[in-house]
């Protein structure tokens, strides 16, 4: 299997605890080691700390873009595609987007590939759900991008 990380420095990483339960724990790669909004490529990396349904994580990805005001009409088809690419998720499996430099994306489970997504945009609203600013968890942010 290839390691779809492995020309990549990390950048970050952080835990996703809500109330008594780990969720994931997820981590930032970029080509230097440094996180630069719109620097390609970039890679976040999630390895799942519990059982989690595919239409679970696409519900909630839809929910995180709602709340990021990205028009539903720009992330249907993306709900779509992701529905077909997406597993159910078991404890330790490792979900990985990859975007490239030419602002594809392709998803990994398990370091092996299990498809692309090749609208340019969809890398970086996927990877706002995590960076963005106005994104739902700060305290994870700051520790993926490097900030203490």
């Amino acid at each position: 299997m290839a390691n779809p990380i492995g020309n990549l420095q990390k950048v970050g990483s952080a835990k996703l605890e809500m109330y008594f339960f780990d969720i994931y724990y997820s981590e930032l790669y970029s080509a230097n080691g440094k996180y630069q909004p719109g620097q390609y490529p970039l890679a976040l990396q999630i390895r799942y700390l519990r059982d989690i349904e595919a239409i679970d994580l696409i519900e909630k990805t839809a929910e995180e873009w709602q709340k990021l005001g990205f028009s539903r009409d720009k992330t249907a088809p993306w709900l779509v595609q992701l529905d077909t690419l997406w597993p159910d998720i078991k404890k330790h499996d490792v979900l990985t987007l990859v975007v490239n430099n030419g602002g594809s994306s392709e998803f990994y489970f398990n370091d092996k590939s299990i498809g692309k997504v090749e609208d340019t945009e969809f890398g970086a609203h996927f990877l706002d759900i995590w960076l963005d600013e106005n994104a739902s968890y700060p305290k994870l942010r700051k520790k993926l991008i490097g900030e203490k």
